[in-house]
């Protein structure tokens, strides 16, 4: 029995009308570009997604260099077997939780053997701010994104200097590209926890790149705000390009609760996460239930704008958990449905349409 409510319905309307966000860094037809464990060293192509493209990048498992600012970082990529010579592909970013790092989260979702079979590229890049190791530590680190304006689980904002995260991730979509040959209309981010707070920031602040987002235990819409952390700071999340949007939470998370808490971490509920984002995406139909499995509901907005659904995995009973993973999760995570599965899934049905709002 579900014992999860729905999100209450409520009016939608469209949001102000912001100017367009610059992108944060261009295509470089000079990135040096390293790769190892496989990957042709040879340099790619510029305009990864244009016709003529010519990928330089392997199939298989292989460690991918993405230099920026000065410093090269080592991101853990799995390149499936293109179909057809020059073909285009799906890019899937998957980021890791805090106190993780790309291999550990690489682990968890299992994103790499859905590339390797459904033929996209996936990147497990991590983030760089330090945190204390776990027990028994992570291998390769412990690492928190540099979400704006939001504490990481240490408990205070980030260092001044920090790494802008969504520069970074800029970069890596840009780098990838160029030697991947990336289909610019199918560019996607998922992630658990810290990681979903950073794809919900893709989501807002790079909407002319990321076609869907599919946080897991952290769907945000814009930070908590300051003065009222029930609710969203409307003007942290006002993307020009509609994103879609498919999240997973348990109503049982001990982490990041599924009814909220005055932490500014976290703040406002899940189901006001969902109801804000299908406020941004101009949904005019929803939410609508449908019993998905003895413990999972899932709550779909529809009618929205360049089909840029909503769509809401409710796990009763879950807790901080990625559903369906075997690696790296309390006894409580659920089996009953597979959330890189169902991303996959949603991913694939909404390509990145080009219309904005009118």
């Amino acid at each position: 029995m579900i014992r999860s409510r729905p999100p209450a319905p409520h009016r939608l309307s469209a949001p102000r009308r912001r100017g367009r966000l610059a992108r944060v860094l261009a295509a470089s037809a000079c990135a040096t570009l390293v790769l190892t464990a496989g990957a042709s060293a040879a340099q790619g192509a510029p305009g990864g997604g244009g016709r003529g493209c010519r990928p330089t990048l392997a199939p298989g498992a292989q460690t991918f260099s993405v230099q920026f600012e000065g410093t090269a970082y080592r991101v853990p990529l799995v390149v499936g077997e293109r179909q057809g010579r020059g073909r285009q592909v799906p890019l899937v970013l998957d980021l890791h939780g805090s106190s993780a790092n790309g291999v550990v989260q690489a682990g968890i979702s299992r994103f790499g053997d859905i590339a390797a079979r459904e033929g996209f590229i996936v990147a497990n890049p991590s983030g760089a701010i330090p945190l204390a190791p776990q027990d028994p530590p992570a291998p390769d680190g412990s690492w928190a994104w540099n979400v704006p304006g939001v504490p990481t689980t240490a408990g205070a904002f980030p260092p001044a200097g920090a790494r802008d995260d969504v520069a970074f991730l800029t970069a890596v979509i840009d780098q990838v590209d160029a030697a991947g040959c990336v289909d610019d209309d199918r560019v996607y981010a998922t992630g658990y926890s810290g990681g979903g707070r950073m794809a919900s920031t893709l989501a807002c602040r790079l909407s002319d790149r990321i076609a869907a987002v599919a946080p897991v235990a952290g769907l945000r819409a814009g930070r908590p705000a300051p003065a009222d952390t029930t609710v969203p700071e409307v003007q942290d999340c006002t993307p020009e390009d509609p994103v879609a949007v498919v999240t997973f939470h348990g109503d049982a998370d001990p982490v990041n609760p599924y009814q909220g808490n005055g932490d500014l971490r976290w703040g406002y509920s899940a189901p006001v996460a969902v109801q804000s984002w299908a406020r941004i995406d101009d949904c005019r139909v929803g939410p609508v239930r449908r019993t998905v499995s003895e413990h999972v509901a899932a709550f779909t907005y529809s009618g929205c704008a360049a089909g840029a659904d909503v769509e809401f995995y409710s796990i009763a009973q879950g807790g901080h958990t990625w559903p369906g993973s075997t690696q790296g999760g309390p006894p409580e995570v659920t089996q009953e449905i597979d959330a890189s599965e169902l991303a996959w899934q949603f991913f694939a049905d909404h390509p990145r349409q080009h219309a904005r709002r009118g």
